[in-house]
């Protein structure tokens, strides 16, 4: 392994590390996120704890996190396909178990879209469209997520002449990203689950007070 690897690989997790919905939380309403609504400080949370725009800037952020390392080692090592997963894998572990919050992250939904994205732009992009519909029909963001963990692996297979590295690895991830998921696996079958809206209308009733 070279220098340029090890740089790559280490730059992956310090980007995919970034807490961006703590900061972003922090920044909006002096807040930890960590201590809020479900206390998980990724981009749906932030979006029922501060707001809609605070939501999709974490969003967006922590999906950067994944497609740039993912494009910058295409970019450095072409050809070299097993390093640009290696960094992608690396920069959802950062957000997952990111070292700047004692390796308490998110669920690694966002981070993992964006490398993705980067990796498997029509597999990727079908897998929104499910979690978006599921979203819609459900009102639950983590069923969304969940359904498109599946789709997305489903897809890979499928759709397209991928590399069996990058369809095992899709795979993995989409069984990690299922396994942050079982406290609200937990929740929704126990009809405790937060749905998309509950944080909107819990602000305008502290808002109202």
């Amino acid at each position: 392994m070279t220098i340029t690897v090890l740089l790559l690989i280490l730059f992956s997790y310090l980007l995919g590390s970034i807490p961006t919905g703590y900061l972003v939380a922090k920044r909006a309403m002096g807040i930890d996120i960590r201590t809020q609504g479900s206390g998980n400080p990724g981009a749906a949370n932030v979006y029922r704890t501060v707001g809609k725009w605070a939501g999709i800037l974490t969003f967006i952020v922590d999906a950067f996190k994944g497609f740039i390392p993912v494009c910058l080692a295409l970019k450095v090592c072409p050809g070299r396909y097993g390093v640009a997963i290696a960094c992608g894998v690396i920069a959802i572990l950062g957000h997952m178990w990111t070292i700047f919050l004692k390796f308490r992250g998110g669920k690694g939904v966002a981070t993992s879209a964006g490398v993705f994205a980067a990796l498997l732009p029509i597999p990727t992009l079908l897998a929104f469209a499910s979690f978006v519909l599921c979203v819609w029909k459900w009102g639950r963001i983590s069923i969304g997520s969940i359904c498109a963990c599946v789709v997305l692996p489903l897809t890979s297979f499928f759709i397209g002449n991928h590399p069996m590295s990058v369809n095992i690895m899709v795979s993995a991830i989409g069984l990690l990203v299922i396994y942050k998921h079982i406290p609200n696996i937990k929740r929704l079958l126990a009809q405790k689950e937060l749905k998309f809206e509950d944080g909107a209308k819990k602000r305008k009733e502290n808002e109202a007070h």
